[in-house]
C-alpha cells in the first residue's frame, strides 16, 4: 500500500497494471490543511526534480525556472455553488451546483436530502442573513449513472448565485465558508466562472510573483478548464479499467496553442500550474497535435499515459485513491511519488486545496519506473 512502507525499497509493480490500492496511503487528519498560509506565496514547495528532493518556498519559484519558459494557468472562476433550503414537503435540502447549463436558470447539480426530491417537486432555496428565498423546480435526473439533479431556477444563474450561494469549499475541510474563503479560495486571476473547486495549485500565484515571474522572461497563457465536485471522488473500484471519470468542460485557446509551438521551437519548458490546466492542455492533445478550441474531456491519467505538451507540473498534495493521484504519478513516476509523499508526511507539509506544493519533471521514458 502506497507510502506504509516507510523504506525505499524499489516495488515491483508495472506501470500499465496498477490496482487503486496502490494509491492509498494513511496521511495524519492534522495535515489536512483547514485554512490557506498568511500570504499565498508562503507555501511550502517541495522540489520533487531532484534526488534528493529540495525543500523550498513557494515565492523561490522564478528562482527555478527559465527565460523562455511557458507557464500555463487555468483560468477558471469559482462559483459560489453550494446552495440550502428545503422541499417543499419541509425537508432540508443541500445543493452543490455541478454544471450551468446553455437555458437560463437551468443547472445539474448534486442534492442531499433524507428522501431525494420528486420530478415536479419544487424547492426553495434561501439566503439565512437577508431571507431571500427562490424556487427551483426538479425536471429530472441526469449525468453519470444519473447522479445529478437537472433544476431550473426562475432566472439567470449566476446572480441567484452571488446572493443566496456559498464557497463550495472541499468536505474534508470542516469549517462553515467566510469572507477569508471568498478571497483565497480563488486564483487572482480568475476570469471565466463555472468552477465548483479551484484549481488549487494556482492559488499559490499572486500579482507581485506574477510580476517576478515576467521579469525573468517567464512567458504565461492560460486554457479554462472547469473544475467539477468530482475531482475529489475517490476511486471506488479496484480494476481502473472499470473507473469511469467525470466530465468536465475545457478550453484550449489559439493564442495558448501558438505561445506553446514558440515556447517548444525555442528549447523552453510548458510548465502547467495544476493538473487541471495539464488535463485540458492532455486532452487537446490526443490527435498527437495540440489544437484549439472547445471540448469536453473524461481523460483518465494513470501509469503509462503517453504526454504530449506538458513538461514540468506545479501541483498540490491530492488525495488518497483519487485519480490525481495516479495523474501526478504517471507524470513524475509511481515510484518517485511514493517517496515524495512520504518525505512529505514526514516533514509535515500540508495537504490538498488549502495546503502546499510540488515541483515535478515529466519522467522521460527511458527512465520510466516500473
Amino acid at each position: 500500500m502506497l507510502l506504509n512502507d516507510a523504506s525505499s525499497t524499489p516495488l515491483s509493480f508495472t506501470p500499465r497494471h496498477h490496482a487503486v490500492a496502490d494509491f492509498d496511503f494513511d496521511l495524519p487528519q492534522e495535515l489536512i490543511a483547514q485554512s490557506p498560509a498568511a500570504e499565498r506565496t508562503a507555501s511550502r514547495l517541495l522540489d520533487g526534480r531532484s534526488h534528493p528532493p529540495v525543500h523550498r518556498i513557494f515565492r523561490d519559484l522564478p528562482d527555478l525556472l527559465s527565460p523562455g519558459d511557458l507557464l500555463v494557468f487555468n483560468d477558471t472562476r469559482v462559483i459560489r455553488a453550494r446552495l440550502y433550503g428545503t422541499k417543499d414537503t419541509g425537508g432540508a435540502v443541500e445543493a452543490l451546483v455541478e454544471r450551468l447549463l446553455a437555458t437560463p436558470g437551468d443547472i445539474w447539480a448534486h442534492v442531499r436530502a433524507s428522501k431525494s426530491p420528486r420530478v415536479g417537486q419544487r424547492i426553495w432555496f434561501h439566503n439565512e442573513v437577508t431571507g431571500e428565498r427562490i424556487k427551483a423546480e426538479v425536471l429530472g435526473r441526469c449525468g453519470p449513472d444519473n447522479g445529478l439533479f437537472h433544476l431550473r431556477l426562475p432566472s439567470e444563474v449566476l446572480p441567484i448565485l452571488d446572493r443566496l450561494g456559498h464557497v463550495p469549499l472541499p468536505p474534508y475541510i470542516t469549517h462553515a465558508d467566510n469572507a477569508d474563503d471568498e478571497r483565497r479560495y480563488q486564483t487572482v486571476f480568475a476570469r471565466q466562472p463555472g468552477a465548483v473547486a479551484a484549481p488549487t495549485a494556482a492559488l499559490h500565484f499572486d500579482q507581485t510573483l506574477l510580476d517576478q515571474l515576467a521579469a525573468r522572461g517567464v512567458q504565461s497563457a492560460h486554457v479554462t478548464l472547469h473544475v467539477g465536485a468530482g475531482t475529489f471522488q475517490p476511486v471506488r473500484v479496484e480494476d481502473l479499467s472499470q473507473h469511469r471519470m467525470h466530465s468536465e468542460r475545457f478550453e484550449v485557446p489559439e493564442a495558448t496553442v501558438a505561445a506553446i509551438a514558440r515556447t517548444k521551437a525555442a528549447g523552453g519548458r510548458v510548465v502547467s500550474v495544476g493538473t487541471t490546466t495539464l488535463r485540458a492542455l492532455e486532452s487537446a492533445a490526443r490527435s498527437g497535435v495540440l489544437q484549439a478550441g472547445a471540448s469536453e474531456t473524461e481523460i483518465f491519467i494513470t501509469p503509462g499515459f503517453d504526454f504530449q505538451v506538458v513538461d514540468r507540473l506545479i501541483t498540490n498534495f491530492h488525495l488518497p485513491r483519487s485519480t490525481l493521484l495516479m495523474l501526478v504519478s504517471a507524470f513524475a513516476g509511481f515510484e518517485a511519488i511514493q517517496r515524495l509523499y512520504r518525505l512529505a508526511i514526514e516533514q509535515q507539509y500540508r495537504f490538498f486545496s488549502y495546503g502546499d506544493a510540488m515541483l515535478l519533471d515529466r519522467l522521460q521514458a527511458s527512465s520510466a519506473d516500473h
